[in-house]
């Protein structure tokens, strides 16, 4: 049978980019994006998809970067949609990329942003195929200030502050039988100009904290697939991998710049094989 491994990472892998051309400009970008993304996201979840017109020097039409989280539905798209007219009147030419990885991110893994962890999520599990559930959200506060210390030095106006907050939390797969921890902490600097301010900002923390913390969990996590269309989920072992017993009196965090949301796509390599 055969067997695909997702994991909630940046697919840097050329094996699992398409690149599509000969697309004819009888279309908008907007209808060609539409069209593309009907016909290979029915092949599994994509990560990105990307149309562009053609260089000024070259005919008029455009051309489409595809990224998948599979190598296997990658290849399987490649294979039934190269030489295939899917929406237009002419055959489009599919390729695998023959992009060659830096060797200084060969090995490397960044994780998704929280809303592509829930997107794919959500695409493989379904939306009750999982959830979250915050043990601690609490401010991490200065332990050597007092608390009359703390309270003025909220209530000063104009003054530069610096918030820090930590989570954790529990990504559960109720169908699977599996469940992980993972914690967080963010931190903001910021000139306070009056306590309105002050909210906004520890409500945006408590946001992002939340967030990061669904990441952290998710990055432990392996979605199994299988050839007869059903999934499995496992999660990795990792030496720093919280369990029960030692998270109930302490957060052991990893500590997250509030001011990155989302990765940045990697610089495009048009090479194909």
């Amino acid at each position: 049978m055969e067997v695909d491994i997702l994991e909630f990472q940046i697919p840097m892998e050329n094996n699992k980019t398409l690149f599509v051309w000969d697309i004819q400009p009888s279309h908008s970008e907007a209808q060609i994006f539409e069209g593309l993304h009907r016909v290979f996201s029915s092949f599994g979840p994509l990560y990105l998809l990307k149309v562009c017109p053609n260089a000024p020097l070259s005919s008029p039409g455009f051309y489409a970067l595809i990224k998948f989280y599979s190598a296997t539905q990658a290849s399987k798209a490649q294979r039934r949609t190269d030489g295939r007219l899917l929406f237009q009147s002419s055959p489009l030419k599919v390729r695998l990329s023959s992009k060659q990885t830096p060797y200084f991110l060969s090995d490397s893994s960044r994780p998704l942003s929280h809303a592509r962890c829930v997107d794919l999520a959500n695409h493989c599990l379904g939306f009750n195929g999982w959830t979250s559930d915050i043990i601690t959200l609490k401010e991490l506060t200065d332990e050597e200030a007092g608390e009359e210390e703390q309270k003025r030095q909220e209530e000063e106006e104009g003054r530069e502050r610096t918030l820090r907050f930590g989570c954790l939390l529990q990504l559960s797969f109720p169908q699977h039988g599996q469940t992980t921890r993972a914690a967080a902490v963010v931190e903001d600097s910021f000139t306070c100009t009056g306590p309105d301010v002050l909210l906004q900002r520890r409500c945006k923390l408590q946001r992002q904290v939340r967030e990061r913390a669904l990441v952290q969990a998710f990055s432990t996590v392996l979605l199994i697939l299988l050839g007869n269309g059903k999934v499995m989920v496992e999660v990795k072992q990792t030496s720093d991998q919280l369990i029960p017993e030692e998270t109930e009196e302490i957060l052991q965090v990893n500590k997250f710049d509030p001011q990155v949301d989302e990765e940045e796509d990697e610089e495009w390599d048009l090479t194909v094989s």
